[in-house]
């Protein structure tokens, strides 16, 4: 069973499998309660958590749950390499949680200080998350490798599509979110074996 007790220091499969069904229902739900126009197509995530956004502080939360989730999964790693970059991916997603992105709702006055945060720290999470996938199909072997060259690809491709095509930013990232997240906390093992 896969919420089975766990007597070691490493978090519970049922945190994975809570944080991502989670993750999907904020990311996919939210929207319809959100400001007047969000589109799941065409707005990020940091658009539902954004300032002024209604409700902001759900998908504010699961950002930061997400990333101590993915500190805790990635530091079980036996490589420096992985255990730090795991870290900053972790640290970085949970601060775009702290720092909100400017508003997207009319009347709500900038807090420049916590826009400009937020872009630094998205900027980090995918910097830090390509170079984490990267790092572990070098440092691993048969199947590990060959689906963490894919994550790092797909980390590499969507932020294109994302910026190339802005009508489906919104989608290229949840798409992005989901493949990284199921790989981290379900695929990933922090040994590179098999």
């Amino acid at each position: 069973m896969i919420c089975e007790e766990n007597n070691t220091k490493e978090p519970s499969p049922c945190v994975a499998v809570f944080s991502f069904i989670l993750f999907l229902m904020v990311s996919l739900l939210l929207p319809f309660i959100s400001f007047e126009g969000y589109s799941v197509i065409s707005n990020t995530t940091s658009h539902l958590g954004a300032q002024g956004s209604p409700y902001a502080w759900v998908m504010n939360t699961v950002f930061m749950l997400l990333g101590i989730v993915a500190i805790l999964h990635t530091w079980k790693s036996r490589y420096i390499y992985t255990r730090i970059f795991g870290f900053i991916f972790g640290l970085s997603l949970a601060m775009t949680g702290v720092f909100q992105h400017a508003p997207l709702v009319e009347r709500v006055d900038v807090n420049l200080f916590h826009d400009l945060l937020h872009s630094f720290f998205a900027t980090s999470t995918g910097f830090s998350f390509t170079l984490f996938a990267a790092g572990h199909a070098f440092l691993s072997r048969g199947t590990q490798r060959r689906a963490a060259i894919a994550l790092a690809l797909i980390a590499i491709a969507v932020p294109l599509i994302m910026f190339g095509i802005p009508s489906v930013m919104g989608i290229a990232q949840r798409l992005m979110f989901i493949t990284a997240f199921y790989w981290l906390l379900f695929y990933y093992e922090p040994e590179g074996l098999q």
